[in-house]
């Protein structure tokens, strides 16, 4: 027995997966199974400058606590494929063991067609989103793999799985740089909790992300490989990240980066039948790789060679790199090397992935009714559409408003914007505010700052596009413009006109 699992432990390499102090999960080292072997293997033609460390007899020893019967023991199994599934309430886990807890329900792992309990398979409060109509717009391909970016100039970081505990300090990180990237969200991984319960703080992440000029893209629900998904499977795990969206910004976004970058034909065509630019990448950083103080350096060089060989001139060249926001090393080492870097050589900073495609941003997002708000409570583990029960209103304590929470009588202000924050100027009492969460006037205080004509394309909070190279109507996204699109629904008139 010891000796074959010395022998399979010898035979497979490991990365030690969020395992940095202040992480929940910190202490519980797990071995590189089929999702994360997958993410590190999958179409990556090398693994660069990455390095692998493989067990050996002394890690052996280490792991042995780890390593119980029942992760060993085929006949010790209680739920799997031809064993059968757990009771209501529990979760199947990745070793074929019923239980709760983020070990057993924690997604992608866990086995959701067997553990009813499995983060998979708990839905967002409030209506499918499967009944949206999807048009595919603009000039950017929908169900096709897309590498690169197509105007020469820049660069477009991506992060991909989170919001998690790092990313808050990504964003202020970001704003010193005025740098602009794309966050493809998972919706439920890592036992982290949905995104859109209020109790996470993910929604207020997420609001903040599109105001400060961010694009958020979907990465799925809970981040299960799309090859060989069952239809359903790859409906739940598109529509259940959708309804997420819909719940914390009343839109849901056109962009997808498959789990583990992998997508075959079927794959492919599902999402254009849904409506999605698949998003790949030219440079993986291998961040997950190198996840640790003596190894981030390989990212760095991976980012800087790759800058200096394969795009070093910035009137021709672009970028469009691949990191991870729930990688400690990424947040506080490597994306601030990565922003200097691309500096030095000339590009500026980051831009989004839609700019980076020519692509306006009226178009990186689908209109799915008004947010609901975060939500609070554990979600439905069928396909009940019916919304959640909301608790009593309280006034807000910390800025942000939605269910549960008003800006009536708190400090900050009596209005709720659409983004789910308290103020009383015309950002937070004009156009979109939510009158369900405090006050809305027609004729709001106004800022003392007079407006500034947007240089970005961007417009609200004391940013106007009137007489703007990009257009003079600023769209329900914050965005410039003078199309339909900017112009017409849901344009805000007080940054701009609108006909």
């Amino acid at each position: 027995m010891h000796s074959a699992i010395l022998l399979s432990v010898l035979l497979v390499p490991v990365v030690l997966t969020h395992g940095e102090a202040g992480n929940p999960h910190y202490g519980l080292p797990r071995m590189m199974g089929g999702s994360k072997f997958k993410a590190a293997l999958q179409n990556r033609e090398t693994f660069g400058n990455a390095q692998v460390r493989d067990f050996n007899a002394e890690d052996v020893e280490w792991w042995s606590p780890f390593i119980s019967e029942t992760q060993t023991i085929g006949p010790r199994q209680n739920c799997g494929p031809g064993v059968g599934s757990c009771g209501a309430g529990l979760c199947c886990s990745s070793d074929g063991v019923c239980g709760t807890g983020i070990n057993f329900c924690a997604g992608p792992d866990c086995q959701y067609n067997y553990g009813p309990a499995c983060d998979a398979n708990t839905v967002p409060p409030g209506a499918s989103t499967s009944g949206i109509a999807r048009p595919q717009l603009g000039s950017v391909p929908y169900g096709t793999r897309i590498n690169d970016c197509t105007r020469p100039g820049v660069i477009a970081l991506t992060f991909d799985d989170g919001p998690y505990l790092y990313t808050k300090d990504l964003l202020d990180l970001l704003d010193r740089y005025n740098a602009k990237v794309t966050f493809f969200i998972t919706g439920n991984n890592l036992g982290k909790g949905r995104i859109d319960d209020c109790s996470t703080g993910y929604p207020a992440l997420i609001q903040r992300m599109i105001a400060s000029g961010h694009q958020v893209a979907s990465h799925t629900w809970t981040h299960q490989d799309f090859v060989g998904l069952s239809q359903t499977d790859f409906n739940n795990q598109v529509y259940y990240n959708e309804m997420a969206f819909r719940n914390i910004l009343g839109y849901f976004p056109t962009y997808l980066r498959p789990p583990y970058v992998d997508c075959d034909s079927q794959c492919f065509s599902r999402l254009a039948t849904v409506g999605y630019h698949v998003i790949y990448y030219d440079l993986d950083t291998f961040d997950y790789l190198n996840n640790d103080p003596t190894l981030i350096q390989n990212s760095k060089n991976n980012f800087a060679n790759y800058i200096t060989n394969s795009a070093p001139n910035p009137a021709t060249g672009n970028m469009l790199p691949l990191s991870h926001d729930i990688h400690y090393q990424t947040v506080y080492n490597l994306t601030e090397f990565m922003l200097q870097t691309m500096a030095a050589q000339g590009y500026g900073t980051s831009v989004t992935v839609g700019t980076c495609l020519g692509d306006p941003p009226a178009n990186w997002y689908r209109s799915a009714g008004s947010p609901t708000g975060c939500n609070s409570g554990p979600g439905t583990t069928t396909s009940s559409t019916a919304p959640s029960t909301t608790s009593a209103v309280v006034i807000s304590s910390d800025g942000t408003c939605g269910t549960g929470k008003t800006c009536l009588g708190s400090t900050y202000g009596n209005c709720c914007s659409r983004y789910g924050f308290c103020g009383s100027t015309a950002d937070y009492c004009g156009p979109f505010c939510q009158p369900a969460f405090g006050t809305c006037s027609p004729n709001p205080t106004s800022t003392s700052t007079a407006l500034r004509v947007s240089t970005d394309g961007s417009c609200g909070s004391g940013i106007t596009c009137q007489g703007s190279t990009f257009g003079n109507c600023c769209s329900q996204y914050g965005f410039c413009g003078s199309t339909t699109a900017y112009c017409g629904t849901g344009c805000n008139p007080s940054f701009g006109t609108c006909s």
